[in-house]
């Protein structure tokens, strides 16, 4: 699907819709959203945020549900998803009315040359799945894209951390190097091909679980302009994008750091 058509896919009433449903969702993770009062006025900006929960990662709809609350649900805001998870039956179509994008640079960079607002999780499965004793970190695995797409377009990086949504699933494995031997995930560009561990399943091959009652706080920093720091000519520039992408994640790791921190025994009660 063009660029153009994905992006004009977003529907206000659909939202408006599901709305509620999110909210009933969200609430049982007893979301705390912080920050919000950081964001730019209005887009084009990048909201970039790391992955957790396994299949089903709650940080989106927790984030998206208290964005909508404070600004509306009129503003231009988009997220980049995976091809494979938007060539579902049934989950394409309906992510794509409440603001999905085909992950790329073309649908990026159409949305935020609009003026819109683009939500990334450049860690994507490979973040998400990572073992459950790792969930405090940030892991990107050295995915810089994003950082070249501020530099070049001019905009600025707002990180959106969140902790705890990574205790809701037991991952024992994100089984990257399984993946690497699986034809249909290398096909679809899937890097996982993680084993969870809980109900109903047991340990399951990366089918979700029932979600652990964790709770799941989402801070939002100040805007970060990469293209300010580091020039606008830094896209091109492999040292350059390698050091921005280093202040992005060095920062996001400092706050995930400090919220893990506030948190010792608190994290399922």
């Amino acid at each position: 699907m063009a660029a153009e058509e994905i992006t004009h896919g977003r529907d206000a009433a659909f939202v408006a819709r599901v709305r509620p449903l999110l909210e009933t969702y969200v609430r049982y993770f007893r979301p705390d959203v912080r920050g919000l009062e950081r964001l730019p006025e209005k887009g084009p900006f990048l909201v970039v945020g790391n992955h957790s929960g396994g299949a089903t990662p709650p940080d989106i709809p927790i984030l998206l549900t208290a964005w909508w609350r404070e600004r509306g649900i009129d503003e231009p805001l988009y997220g980049l998803f995976h091809s494979a998870f938007l060539a579902l039956p049934g989950v394409g179509r309906v992510m794509q009315r409440a603001g999905a994008l085909e992950a790329g640079w073309d649908n990026a960079e159409a949305a935020l040359n609009e003026g819109a607002v683009v939500i990334v999780y450049p860690g994507g499965d490979y973040e998400a799945f990572r073992p459950f004793w790792e969930r405090d970190r940030i892991e990107f695995a050295g995915r810089t894209g994003f950082c070249r797409l501020a530099i070049r377009l001019g905009v600025p990086i707002v990180p959106a951390v969140s902790c705890g949504a990574h205790d809701t699933q037991l991952v024992l494995t994100r089984g990257a190097r399984l993946a690497q031997l699986h034809p249909v995930l290398r096909r679809f560009r899937v890097k996982t091909q993680p084993f969870l561990l809980g109900l109903p399943f047991g340990i399951s091959p990366g089918l979700p679980t029932l979600q652990l009652p964790a709770r799941v706080v989402v801070e939002l920093g100040h805007p970060i302009d990469l293209a300010d720091e580091f020039g606008r000519d830094a896209a091109d520039d492999d040292e350059r994008v390698r050091a921005a992408y280093d202040r992005v994640t060095d920062t996001m790791q400092a706050t995930l750091d400090r919220l893990a921190a506030e948190r010792p025994g608190q994290r399922w009660f």
